[in-house]
């Protein structure tokens, strides 16, 4: 893969966060199964869908520049998610396993929230601009999920979690 050019840049990126959404669309599941919360379980489950509708954006985007539609391994999400199925096999408190899968969840989002932008403005550059459009959308859901996340773990999950063990001697 040669790097010459923003246009080579662009699409590669685009093969790279295809592959890191298609790989959430599969782990998403099993957070949501895992979670305790029915509000972090909801979350989960509607950012699935939302995350499935990522994925049929880039094969717009794909299609609309008509290019293949063809990942390439993302490593970057390949160890986030590979952090987060570490928190699955843990036992502990319910609240803070919750609290966990918040913390592993934002950093997956946080990385679509850079790769996004990223995309949204070499997009804007190369003159796509209905691809912003698209790219934009979904710059936006990824942002309200960050969000939507922020408002569970302080709306009580965090709280939750640090009331678990509070009855105990610090170990540390």
């Amino acid at each position: 893969m040669s790097m010459d050019t923003l246009r080579e840049l662009f699409i590669d990126e685009l093969k790279d966060v295809y592959n890191a959404e298609k790989q959430l669309v599969a782990a998403l599941p099993k957070m949501a199964k895992a979670a305790s919360s029915a509000d972090l379980t909801k979350a989960f489950t509607q950012h699935l869908e939302e995350t499935k509708g990522h994925v049929a954006r880039l094969e717009q985007i794909f299609e609309e520049l008509d290019l293949p539609v063809r990942g390439k391994k993302c490593k970057g999400m390949e160890g986030l998610i590979e952090e987060g199925k570490e928190i699955l096999e843990e036992e502990g408190d319910k609240s803070v396993i919750d609290a966990a899968l918040i913390s592993a969840a934002q950093r997956v989002e946080h990385y679509e929230i850079a790769a996004y932008g990223c995309l949204s403005s070499y997009a804007e550059l190369l003159g796509h601009r209905s691809i912003v459009a698209l790219l934009q959308q979904t710059l936006g859901e990824e942002e309200a999920a960050d969000e939507k996340l922020t408002q569970l773990a302080e709306g009580g999950i965090n709280t939750a979690a640090a009331a678990a063990g509070a009855g105990e001697e610090d170990a540390g």
